[in-house]
């Protein structure tokens, strides 16, 4: 799932690409604007907050719009060159096709995908906590919101997007191990003010640099800690990684990886929540990938 770093980056790539562009034609599949026409608007923003995207147009006689997108599992977007197309097999994923005085964007596999009065954005991101990476970042409002649940687990608390915005599940993870927190560490227990500078400067480094590294070893199969590496050692005490699968129907309950050992704590066998246990011990290093492809498979 695309988290806050990679929404971000896209923003910049399509603000790069297309802010000033004039809309020459789009093309809305998706029901709710099928009668949409952007034609004649000019492209004044590419903006990100947490997970979400906020793609700003000029007014054409009446208010300004904003289109929201969020990518949730696997949406994107896609830009050709001036006069060039997607390949027909694409035709199946495209959500929207944005052609301009210059490139052609195509938004994939969109799961959000809405028009709003740019003056009314509030309405599709106000319920939101401070953006991680965003310019108004506010860490002090940010630890406030997530000591509202002070029993909360901490893994979970930083997945809900209403706390802060923009951590997804892999810097979640990480940055549970890097702090020595059992992830289900309830809040109170833990330095939110350390942990939260923690995860942000681990973003914020992303940002900069390819790919979503934590170790600072860009080598594959070495950027992460715990990170997808059920049942292979842990990289500072070699006790093997273990994994509890996400809990249906339990919100901001994912796919977790931590060491036992480099992070005491809580474990889901001793957690009151009713739901049975999951954690286990992954039979192959290369299940992971495995389950990822068979829910791509059956989305």
């Amino acid at each position: 799932m695309p988290e806050g770093d990679s929404v971000w980056k896209a923003a910049k790539r399509m603000r790069e690409q297309l802010v000033g562009r004039t809309v020459v034609r789009s093309d809305f599949r998706v029901p709710q604007h099928a009668t949409a026409d952007l034609s004649g608007r000019q492209i004044t923003a590419f903006d990100s907050y947490g997970k979400h995207m906020l793609t700003r147009f000029s007014p054409a006689g009446d208010a300004g719009l904003t289109l929201h997108t969020h990518f949730e599992m696997d949406g994107s977007w896609q830009v050709v060159g001036p006069g060039k197309v997607l390949p027909r097999s694409f035709d199946d994923e495209v959500r929207l096709v944005l052609q301009t005085d210059g490139p052609t964007a195509y938004a994939l596999r969109m799961p959000v995908l809405e028009l709003v009065e740019t003056a009314h954005e509030d309405r599709v991101v106000g319920h939101l906590g401070p953006d991680v990476l965003g310019r108004s970042w506010d860490e002090d409002l940010a630890v406030a919101n997530l000591l509202r649940d002070p029993d909360r687990p901490l893994v979970e608390a930083l997945l809900d997007q209403k706390n802060l915005a923009g951590i997804g599940n892999l810097w979640a993870v990480e940055t549970c191990y890097l702090r020595g927190h059992s992830p289900w560490t309830p809040v109170r227990g833990v330095d939110l003010h350390a942990t939260v500078q923690l995860a942000r400067r681990m973003m914020r480094h992303s940002l900069e640099h390819p790919g979503q590294v934590t170790t600072g070893d860009t080598r594959r199969g070495m950027t992460h800690w715990v990170y997808g590496r059920a049942e292979r050692p842990c990289r500072r005490c070699r006790t093997p990684v273990m994994f509890r699968d996400s809990v249906t129907g339990t919100p901001y309950s994912r796919e977790t990886w931590w060491c036992p050992s480099c992070q005491p704590g809580p474990q889901p066998a001793t957690m009151p929540s009713g739901v049975p246990s999951r954690a286990r011990y992954s039979r192959d290093p290369r299940e992971d990938q495995r389950r990822q492809d068979r829910r791509r498979a059956g989305r």
